[in-house]
């Protein structure tokens, strides 16, 4: 059972982990000093694929610094309109962030 747990491997947006439990997603690497939380706010079922597509998606950037507090943690915050456009701008916001911290 461990071994099982040692090899679930993560799925990957442009090289960085996503994980999803329910309504919310983390984009990132807990490691790394930022990742982003994303949190599916509405969604619609497609009537051509029978799927549910999310419509509203709001991301925060947020700092994995433990000792700040909750609302401190948040560095950038948006909507959008859908999971493409959400992950885009998580993408850019994190990159970024990274970059800049490794600058520092």
């Amino acid at each position: 059972m461990s071994e099982a747990v040692k090899d679930e491997k993560f799925l990957t947006y442009k090289g960085k982990p996503l994980v999803r439990s329910g309504n919310t997603i983390y984009y990132g690497n807990m490691k790394d000093k930022f990742v982003v939380l994303m949190q599916i706010l509405d969604s619609k079922k497609d009537d051509v694929l029978g799927i549910e597509m999310s419509k509203k998606v709001t991301i925060q950037l947020l700092s994995t610094d433990l000792d700040l507090r909750i609302k401190d943690r948040i560095i950038k915050k948006s909507e959008k309109e859908g999971l493409y456009k959400a992950l885009d701008l998580a993408s850019v916001w994190l990159d970024r962030a990274l970059k800049d911290a490794a600058k520092s």
